[in-house]
């Protein structure tokens, strides 16, 4: 478990979530490719709470508190319940940087941490480093994501004219 090498990761796709929401329109940010895709914005208020209430939360448990039950959480139920695409996306973003501060305030503070430690969910047995590699996956995973809403949020501004000059999507 190389934990800088993903601790450096997790800093770096956090400058690139910033930079792909900068300059993003809260219109533009309520945008979809398709009415069952999501925005912006919900990406945002996706990785606010996956930051507290499953990444950190998780391995924290894995590492320290096995014991407890462990909870399941249900993203797409969240999208609704919470509403997602009503939210305002200035304070979505900060409050997910804000977090994401707070996460690594609490990973730079672990002492010694068991990354072998495992538990088995419903799921799947995951380990404690696993579950960090997929947090920083996960991460990556919405990076992609992110870019693409992009490339549509510039379809949009860039009507009536054609990209394809750019390079094929």
């Amino acid at each position: 478990m190389e934990f800088h090498r993903f601790y450096q990761e997790l800093q770096c796709s956090t400058e690139m979530i910033r930079a792909l929401l900068a300059g993003v329109e809260p219109e533009a940010a309520r945008l979809k490719p398709e009415p069952a895709s999501w925005s912006m914005l919900e990406v945002v208020c996706h990785l606010v709470d996956t930051e507290r209430e499953d990444f950190r939360e998780h391995l924290d448990f894995i590492l320290h508190r096995r014991h407890e039950t462990w909870h399941e959480i249900d993203t797409e139920v969240l999208a609704v319940e919470r509403n997602y695409n009503g939210q305002d996306f200035a304070e979505m973003q900060a409050t997910f940087f804000a977090e994401r501060e707070k996460s690594f305030a609490w990973l730079s503070g672990l002492r010694d941490p068991q990354w072998e430690n495992t538990t088995t969910t419903k799921y799947r047995t995951i380990s404690a480093g696993e579950m960090f590699a997929c947090w920083v996956a996960h991460d990556n995973l919405h990076l992609r994501q992110l870019v693409k809403l992009r490339r549509l949020r510039l379809e949009h501004m860039t009507k009536p004219y054609h990209l394809d000059y750019a390079g094929k999507w």
